[in-house]
């Protein structure tokens, strides 16, 4: 193993495994991707570390532990079609695409849209498509999704993507403003969509037509 390897095995032990994760799937994709690849170059020390990294553009990398959690929210089988709404880095697509049969994950901010792309492509990532739009009114051309995952915090749940998710999928999204995010999943009940508060957490503002007006992450 490189040192890079080590200091995967190490976050995936200590801080994945024994907050309680152990979905073997999960733990499976946050070993095979190469977490330090998707951060800035001078920051690859800091890759395996328990807390977020920025990545430029006011935006950052997750927490590990907060990738994880996300993605095992969505309790992916490998025959699923995902929407990632805020690609950011590529990382949490590179992980979800380990899991699912096909991703689509949006960007607003060219820069970060075309950097993702550029290290999912050298990665060698087939099934994922970066979309550079308006990711909080989803991605209707690939709709219906069996998951979809925000990874920016809304006001609200925007009310496209749960018109663009199958009625037995999971939306996974931070959701509220600058003092409290929660958490939430989002399910359907007998035919109404129903969400479940996970836990508190910070995640830079949702943009677009369905997030904030302004923002100053």
């Amino acid at each position: 193993m490189d040192e890079y390897e080590i200091r995967r095995e190490k976050m995936i032990v200590e801080q994945i495994q024994q907050r309680g994760i152990t979905n073997p799937g999960v733990l499976g994709a946050m070993r095979a991707v190469p977490r330090h690849l998707f951060v800035p170059p001078e920051l690859r020390e800091n890759a395996y570390s328990d807390y977020p990294l920025p990545i430029g553009c006011a935006q950052t990398i997750s927490q590990p532990y907060i990738v994880a959690l996300m993605t095992s929210l969505l309790n992916l089988t490998g025959a699923e079609k995902v929407l990632e709404v805020g690609c950011g880095s590529g990382y949490q697509a590179a992980v979800l695409s380990m899991l699912a049969r096909e991703v689509h994950t949006t960007e607003i901010i060219p820069q970060l849209a075309a950097r993702a792309a550029e290290t999912l492509r050298k990665l060698d990532y087939g099934n994922i498509v970066v979309h550079q739009c308006d990711g909080s009114v989803g991605w209707p051309p690939a709709a219906p999704y069996d998951a979809i995952l925000v990874t920016a915090s809304a006001p609200k749940v925007p009310a496209p993507l749960l018109e663009q998710l199958n009625p037995h999928g999971s939306l996974v999204l931070p959701v509220g403003g600058k003092g409290t995010q929660w958490l939430e999943l989002w399910q359907q009940e007998h035919g109404v969509w129903q969400p479940e508060e996970i836990m508190p957490v910070a995640f830079v503002h949702l943009r677009g037509a369905q997030g904030w007006a302004e923002w100053d992450d």
